[in-house]
């Protein structure tokens, strides 16, 4: 097949990113710490001109953005390698994604029925064959691994992959939710899905969607989400920055490959699914030399092998991209949509 290049995340994996935010002060919850125990922690400064200083975000770059990347540096395809882990942890091996619909600016106001899009979704993708690719993906193995080959201890893609919604409409999000916002928001969810140890954390995700309107700042111009992670008295918490994607338009899958207005929900949700079992405290999991981690490697792919379409799931047909097999094109890699 011929391969993609890379998007390097602009400046890698995990990455520093300013983008305009509001100007109100960002208190961060005295349940999370400053710091994930990794060098690539996400915290939030404010710098003197009010912009916000994302850390430790693995960002889902635009249409744009990536087509703009691949232009001015093609370059060869690399394999995907293990970074050796946070706290020992670099894959989700029994995934659980919990969906929290952030804040009462949700409350009559879901213009294109997202919250039951990202529902239908996640309660369908777990098991199948198009995320299948990620139980090739493992931890405990030495930083440098290129392939399990029974190893260690695999990611996970079980049935009943979706655990629950969080419905937090009483309190009212930020107009523009900062990374703090986000992170003590998941640590907020973790405490009312009962999961208030390190343990129960290890392989959760929880997905932080923002209402119709209601989206950080960067959102559809930077990016289209990203995932992070945080410290907390109930462990390192993994969370996705899931903006209301048909508010970014184009820049974020609308009609991406002639898939209609509401592509963009689930290319880059499962996107982040994948780079979050593959990757779960950002960058201990799985990248190339590069930093691009599993969906990078194959994201808004518009033809040839690859290329983003609907598949069919147990609960509907829906459009994602392809993901990043290193076992793909006999071990040369490859962006496949089945394993």
């Amino acid at each position: 097949m011929k391969h993609h290049p890379n998007l390097a995340r602009l400046a890698g994996a995990v990455v520093t990113l300013l983008v305009a935010a509001a100007c109100s002060d960002v208190n961060r919850s005295p349940t999370a710490p400053d710091r994930l125990s990794t060098d690539q922690s996400p915290s939030l400064s404010r710098s003197p001109s009010h912009f916000e200083v994302l850390h430790g975000a693995a960002i889902h770059a635009t249409v744009e953005n990536v087509h703009a990347a691949h232009a001015a540096r093609p370059t060869r395809s690399t394999e995907l390698y293990y970074h050796g882990g946070v706290g020992g942890i670099g894959i989700e091996s029994a995934p659980k994604v919990y969906l929290v619909l952030y804040g009462s600016q949700w409350t009559n106001n879901d213009p294109s029925g997202e919250a039951n899009i990202v529902q239908s979704f996640l309660k369908g993708v777990g098991g199948s064959k198009w995320l299948n690719s990620v139980v090739q993906y493992c931890q405990g193995v030495a930083t440098g691994t290129y392939f399990c080959n029974g190893a260690g201890t695999a990611a996970g893609n079980p049935n009943g992959i979706f655990a629950g919604i969080y419905i937090d409409n009483g309190i009212t999000a930020p107009s523009r939710p900062s990374q703090t916002d986000l992170a003590n928001e998941a640590i907020r969810a973790a405490a009312f899905f009962g999961n208030t140890s390190a343990s129960r954390n290890a392989s959760a995700q929880y997905v932080i969607a923002t209402a119709h309107g209601n989206n950080a700042s960067g959102f559809g111009t930077q990016y289209c989400a990203y995932h992070s992670a945080t410290s907390s008295s109930y462990g390192n918490i993994a969370y996705t920055n899931l903006p209301y994607m048909t508010d970014g338009g184009a820049s974020c899958g609308a009609n991406f490959n002639g898939l209609g207005p509401n592509a963009g929900i689930t290319i880059v949700e499962g996107h982040e699914l994948a780079e979050t079992i593959t990757d779960q405290f950002p960058n201990g999991g799985w990248l190339d030399g590069s930093g691009a981690e599993n969906g990078d490697k194959c994201a808004w792919i518009s033809s040839g092998a690859g290329a983003t379409t609907a598949v069919g799931f147990s609960t509907g047909t829906f459009p994602v991209q392809s993901l990043w097999s290193n076992a793909a094109n006999s071990n040369r890699g490859g962006c496949v949509q089945s394993y």
